[in-house]
């Protein structure tokens, strides 16, 4: 949806940026592949190909990725003491936060099992008159409802221990379901009314200059 929305917009207001290149010959492309598209190769091959390979497991793939980032950022001449200051915090930031959301979400399924909250539950989807791809849907629903206007962090600490039980229950694969929930996550992100990620989108790219100097001239008359 977003490529159709990108190709009809440009063909609205041809004005828009456009991604065509001038010619090149070919060893300025070669060069430009070696240089740009290369290292960005190697990085996810060391993550998801030494994965594929069967060589490593994904905790020792980020290690290997996160190993192979460090080798291209020194190749490229940007390893300064400054940026690992910058990237040991942010490594710091989402640890905690991954380990806050774990605590959480561990105390909510404790607390729904000790008011009996999920066998209520479980006994009530248990008793519907409906096949389990129902539920199924009814669950991604909501969590496409909620990604519209809140944010992954709540809406797993607010769906996922209330829905584990039920998917285990169903007879789904826990894993598959994950999957599922991580889709309808980010369908959710570029969803209006409250799409957050249209919202990051907008403030990318840089303003066109022509409509910047069509605004100058409104402004100015």
């Amino acid at each position: 949806m977003t490529a159709i929305y990108v190709v009809v917009r440009c063909w609205l207001d041809p004005s828009l940026p456009s991604l065509r290149s001038g010619a090149y010959e070919l060893l300025q492309k070669i060069a430009g592949t070696i240089k740009y598209v290369l290292p960005l190769g190697f990085i996810v091959f060391m993550v998801l190909g030494l994965m594929l390979l069967g060589v490593a497991t994904p905790t020792e793939a980020a290690s290997t990725g996160a190993l192979a980032t460090l080798m291209v950022t020194a190749v490229y001449r940007r390893l300064t003491w400054k940026m690992m200051k910058a990237s040991l915090i942010g490594t710091l930031d989402i640890s905690i936060m991954v380990f806050m959301i774990i605590a959480g979400s561990n105390t909510f399924s404790s607390l729904l099992a000790f008011t009996g909250a999920t066998r209520g539950l479980l006994s009530v989807v248990e008793n519907l008159n409906v096949a389990p791809l129902v539920v199924l849907i009814g669950m991604q629903f909501i969590v496409f409802v909620m990604g519209t206007f809140m944010e992954t962090i709540s809406i797993m600490m607010i769906c996922m221990p209330i829905f584990m039980p039920i998917v285990k229950m169903l007879g789904f694969d826990p894993v598959w379901f994950g999957v599922l929930m991580l889709v309808n996550f980010e369908t959710g992100f570029i969803t209006p009314p409250f799409g957050m990620l249209l919202f990051v989108m907008k403030g990318l790219p840089p303003t066109c200059p022509s409509r910047r100097s069509a605004m100058q001239r409104h402004l100015s008359s």
